[in-house]
Formats: C-alpha cells, structure tokens, sequence
C-alpha cells in the first residue's frame, strides 16, 4: 500500500480514510516523516517553522458540561468556584504584554451565568482597552452554551458578537468528533452535526474559527480517522476556510477519566497523518502547552507552527508544566532544524 500512497502524495491525490488509518499503523518512521514533510513544504518553507506568544486565560471555572477529562471545572454552588473581574482579567494581560505576547484566548466553559450579553459587554471592554492586541475570545462549544441559555441560534448568536467586535471563536470543545466517544465522555457538550451548524454560522457571520482535535483519551484510531474525515468534509462544504488546524494530548491528571498520556512518538505520528489526509488545511500546528519542547519534533512530521504559552490553568490542572524560557525552547526548535520565525494571527 506505501507505493500507492506515496503515488497519491506526489501527484496531489486525495488520501481514504482506511489510507490515513494504514500509515499510522504500518507505515515506516523515515517514511511516514519523508512523506509528511513533502506535504508540509508544498506550502511552506522547508527550514522554516512560524510561532507567537499567547496565553489562555480561563476567566472562570464554574461549569456544567460535566466532562470527564477535564481536571478543571467545579459545579455552581462549589465554594471554589470563581468569576474574574473585569480588573482580574486585565491583570493577566498585562501579564502576557510583559511577555511580549500578542494574542489572548478566553475559555469559560459552561458558566450558566454568562450569556451572550455578558459576553458583548467584556469583550467591548476589552477591545477599548486593548486595541493593540488580538483576542480569541470564546470556543465554540462555549458559544454553543451561551446561545442557547440566551435563547438565541447560532447564527443571532454570532451576529450580536459580530457586532462588539469578535474576530475569532476557535474551534475549542471539539475533542474527539465522534459521536460514540462524545455520548461517553462529554454528553453535555452537543452533538457533531451541532457543533458544525455552529461553526457555520460563525464563519458566516464574518468572524473566523480554527480547527482543533485532542488525542489520547482512549479513543480508537478509527475514531481519530472519523474526527479528520469530518473536518475535511466541513472545509470542502464552506466557502470561507478554516486557516489552521491545532492536535494536542489529553493529560489524564485530577479527573475521573485518569489513564495515561500517550508518548511523543505516538503523538508525531498522528500528526504526520493529520498533514497528509487534512489536505484542504495549509497550516497544522504542535501543541508546545501539553508536549514541552518534545512538540517541536512534530515539525519533521508535517507540523508547521506551534505556540510559546504563559498560561492556561485548565491544562496545568491536569499536569500540563509551562515554561517562560521562550529563548530555551526556540533554542531547541533550531537544535531540530527550523529557523523559528514570530508571525501574527494567520
């Protein structure tokens, strides 16, 4: 089968699912890295690897979707639970401006208190504030929540924040896009046909998204197939495009899922088939915040860019570790291969 699909690689054929589920299974390491990497340098330089600095600041952890892999959240009548002040919020990021960052995330989860007019309200302030900077302000699953306790659809949803100015609502809470894997483990969190209806109306309204997929939760390989065959397909169907495409791993730390994280080879390998099958995808990007320097390897298997984090409370809860040496890591990027080159949001 490699000489078929090497055929395919070199000519610009589209892979099959059973193909992309074959490569990570049986292909070669030189191989499946030669192969990831002739599809990565037809779009980008081959030396070269692009990156910024951002931090996830998660404003609150108060939250109802009752994931079992999340080591983070806390249910609404928990003392422990917290909601930023707008100062609070401020605080961290200015944190991140100290840091020479460019680019905020916001997660919130499924605070049952914060609707969409919450949402408008911080986020115009926070566009006064800090007009220098760009925010992803939401994921789409926390879109999806709001929405709906605003009674809203997607689409009035994403035009009242359209309106205060969003400019992106990554593709954050899409896991595993599977739906067996999500009735298990995420039951709260909406169907697969739901998210995408979400993600559409995004896209339509004018604000941008990303594509994203976490790894390691036990899932099946063919379960991890079905999540990129369903990116692919949405890519293909929308006229405005996805720019990036984000895999991470699951840490399996303070939740009730537990288990193991799976090793950075395995984590390569998927991402060399993610460059190969996710062919309507020019940019994927290696997870810095939950492999450490160890991501950086991600780059000779089709990964193209990756991020310098200085927080995210929601990972580190579950034993993600962040470093501030920036200068060591890009130290290693080079020590790999790739010149490490700051870009701006794609």
């Amino acid at each position: 089968m490699i000489k078929s699909i090497e055929n395919k690689v070199l000519t610009n054929k589209r892979l099959s699912s059973s193909e992309a589920l074959w490569l990570f299974e049986n292909c070669p390491e030189n191989k499946l890295k030669q192969l990831a990497s002739f599809e990565r340098d037809k779009q980008h330089a081959a030396n070269k690897a692009t990156y910024l600095v951002m931090s996830i600041i998660n404003f609150t952890n108060v939250c109802v979707a009752l994931c079992d892999y999340c080591s983070f959240y806390v249910l609404p009548r928990d003392k422990k639970g917290y909601l930023l002040s707008f100062d609070e919020i401020c605080r961290r990021v200015d944190e991140l401006i100290h840091f020479g960052g460019s680019i905020v995330s916001f997660n919130s989860g499924f605070n049952p208190k914060l609707n969409i007019s919450f949402y408008q309200k911080l986020f115009s302030k926070i566009h006064e504030k800090y007009p220098q900077l760009t925010f992803f302000e939401m994921t789409i699953a926390e879109f999806m929540f709001a929405c709906q306790i605003s009674k809203m659809t997607y689409n009035e949803g994403a035009k009242a924040l359209k309106a205060c100015g969003t400019q992106w609502i990554t593709g954050g809470g899409a896991e595993i896009l599977e739906e067996k894997f999500r009735q298990q483990h995420s039951p709260r969190k909406y169907t697969v046909k739901e998210y995408f209806s979400a993600q559409k109306a995004i896209l339509d309204s004018g604000i941008n998204s990303t594509a994203t997929m976490v790894i390691g939760f036990g899932e099946s390989i063919e379960q991890r197939v079905q999540h990129l065959e369903t990116l692919r397909h949405f890519q293909d169907s929308n006229e405005r495009k996805l720019p990036s495409f984000l895999c991470w791993t699951y840490k399996p730390y303070g939740n009730l899922l537990g288990g193991q994280e799976i090793g950075n080879n395995e984590y390569c390998r998927w991402l060399a088939v993610c460059r190969l099958y996710l062919d309507n995808f020019k940019h994927i990007r290696t997870s810095v915040l939950t492999k450490n320097e160890e991501a950086l390897y991600g780059l000779s298997y089709g990964a193209n860019d990756f991020d310098l984090p200085t927080e995210d409370e929601v990972t580190e809860k579950a034993g993600a570790t962040i470093s501030h040496d920036f200068e060591a890591i890009l130290s290693s990027c080079k020590e790999i291969g790739f010149e490490p080159v700051r870009r701006e949001p794609f």
